[in-house]
């Protein structure tokens, strides 16, 4: 008797990471991909893109991550996120107004993508004595936005998969 093995088909989703300067999108992709984090902050000029193959529910991924550039610049974005299945919004737990930043971003998100799924990555949890967000400030952003959020660590690793992970989720969900 032959040995039958299913096959399962590799889908490829692209995600698109936005946020204010120095939020430590750059580093949630690098530790994500690669595994590590570097403390040098090189700012992103235009877009840096990246692959993770990944599995979920015994499913094959493979993320295409579009890094985008700092700040203001994304209103210049929107041939960049053309395509987009999923987006990570990253604010900073040290900096109160990168999450004011995050309903511009959700709502610029909305409006050239209306079916995209996102999930908000509130991070630099590792500098909690330095935290400038309310956990309510949270809950409420939450809320308001109608969309999952996580604190993460680039630095330590603390929910950067997580976000990914269920941001797939999420895209798998609203595609079915």
């Amino acid at each position: 008797m032959k040995n039958h093995q299913i096959e399962m088909r590799l889908i490829q989703r692209k995600v698109c990471l936005l946020g204010e300067y120095a939020v430590g999108k750059t580093s949630m992709v690098r530790q994500f991909v690669e595994g590590r984090f570097d403390d040098r902050y090189l700012s992103t000029i235009g877009v840096k893109i990246s692959r993770k193959h990944m599995h979920w529910l015994d499913q094959p991924y493979n993320l295409i991550i579009w890094d985008l550039a700092d700040g203001d610049t994304y209103r210049d974005a929107t041939n960049y996120l053309r395509g987009a299945a999923g987006a990570v919004v990253v604010c900073d737990i040290t900096r109160q107004q990168t999450l004011s930043a995050v309903f511009t971003y959700t709502a610029y998100l909305r409006a050239s993508l209306p079916s995209v799924s996102i999930v908000v990555a509130v991070n630099k949890a590792d500098l909690q004595a330095q935290q400038a967000i309310d956990e309510s400030d949270l809950r409420r952003m939450g809320s308001e936005l109608a969309v999952p959020w996580l604190k993460t660590s680039a630095k330590t690793g603390l929910g950067v998969e997580m976000a990914f992970t269920n941001l797939v989720q999420l895209m798998e969900s609203a595609l079915t």
